[in-house]
């Protein structure tokens, strides 16, 4: 368990940035810019929905109804796919803790196969014949938006109900233009350090534990099996992170244990990847959203991305470039920081804040 430990004290100082990041990016940058440049079915909505995804900082639960959201304004389904395939598989916090404990290389490679595997799935959405746009509500119907809220900024998340309506759980108020710049930077370190940790911080706790137990259960040998096929290895853990629910940062911890355990680094991409961007919600939600053709485009890009990413990374680049900086890690034996240990403490209060007092809180609120 130290090398857990020592994986939470590598990346705590680091998270909490990226958190950070990503609440400045949702205060400071107004929601309309969001659909502006995503409504016509071309490859410019592809690329914008692409640029827009790779640094949003959203889960795979909540780029859902952001993406459905998106469709009902107007967003091609190029568009909407583009950016159902890039949000989730990266982000301005996972870059940044993926810098953290895997490395430079992991941390470039990540964002760059998602943007190109975005590009690739919205270009073949719109190949094959499935981008057509909705059609825009009437104007007067601009309450079915409803919001249950205190707060709007950047982007509310709606969420979709049974009639169709996009319910949103913001939790901020005003027109970011029309706030001052001290009240943005109190909306992004709520967003930050209160609703972002809601979001993820329970699959981050899921990674980390995951993680532990592969450090405790799984042999050391495990991975020695699939040392001589490298194809094998990718495709099992392709199968794995499929079906299986975990945000872009809670897989990180699952990956490192997974290459200190004898795993490849391009079957670890493929979990970083995959295992984000795919499981049963999104293709049941895209599914029934967008159409079969275009949930068969969204599965095939991703597959093709990690397991061409993959391959690159295992047959044609230096395996130093990946396994160097965890090698160093693990060596390292002397003890951390007591700066890594009181961001290590912040974050297991800040968790604790926003996923047991917080959530306890809206309870009270709704009954």
């Amino acid at each position: 368990m130290n090398e857990i430990l020592h994986l939470i004290n590598e990346m705590s100082p680091y998270l909490l940035l990226g958190f950070l990041l990503a609440g400045v990016m949702h205060a400071f940058i107004p929601g309309r810019y969001f659909t502006r440049y995503l409504s016509r079915p071309h490859w410019r909505s592809v690329v914008n929905a692409a640029l827009l995804g790779v640094p949003l900082p959203l889960c795979s639960c909540g780029v859902l109804p952001t993406a459905m959201s998106l469709r009902k304004e107007g967003a091609s389904k190029g568009a909407v796919t583009s950016f159902l395939i890039a949000t989730p598989q990266t982000g301005v916090d996972s870059i940044v803790a993926t810098f953290s404990l895997m490395g430079l290389p992991f941390a470039v490679i990540r964002p760059v196969v998602a943007f190109v595997t975005a590009l690739f799935g919205g270009t073949l959405v719109n190949v094959t014949g499935t981008s057509s746009r909705p059609a825009r509500p009437a104007p007067e119907k601009k309450e079915e938006a409803h919001c249950c809220c205190h707060h709007e900024t950047a982007a509310p998340q709606p969420t979709p109900t049974e009639e169709g309506e996009a319910h949103c759980c913001c939790h901020h108020e005003g027109s970011p233009e029309k706030e001052g710049v001290w009240k943005k930077m109190g909306v992004a370190v709520r967003y930050a350090f209160v609703d972002m940790m809601q979001d993820i911080g329970k699959w981050l706790v899921v990674g980390l534990v995951v993680a532990a137990l592969i450090t405790v259960l799984v042999p050391d040998s495990f991975f020695a099996v699939f040392a001589g096929n490298t194809w094998l290895s990718i495709l099992l853990v392709l199968a794995i992170s499929i079906p299986m629910y975990i945000c872009a940062t809670g897989s990180i911890p699952i990956a490192v244990a997974l290459m200190l355990k004898g795993l490849t680094p391009g079957a670890a991409l493929v979990l970083l990847m995959a295992g984000p961007a795919a499981n049963l919600a999104s293709i049941l939600v895209i599914r029934n959203h967008l159409g079969t053709r275009t949930l068969v485009a969204y599965l095939a890009a991703i597959i093709t991305g990690a397991v061409g990413a993959a391959a690159v990374i295992d047959y044609l680049l230096p395996r130093a470039w990946f396994t160097d900086h965890l090698v160093q890690m693990t060596q390292c034996d002397h003890g951390a920081s007591w700066f890594q240990w009181t961001c290590t403490a912040l974050l297991l209060l800040m968790l604790v804040n926003a996923l047991i007092i917080n959530r306890k809180k809206a309870s009270c609120d709704c009954h």
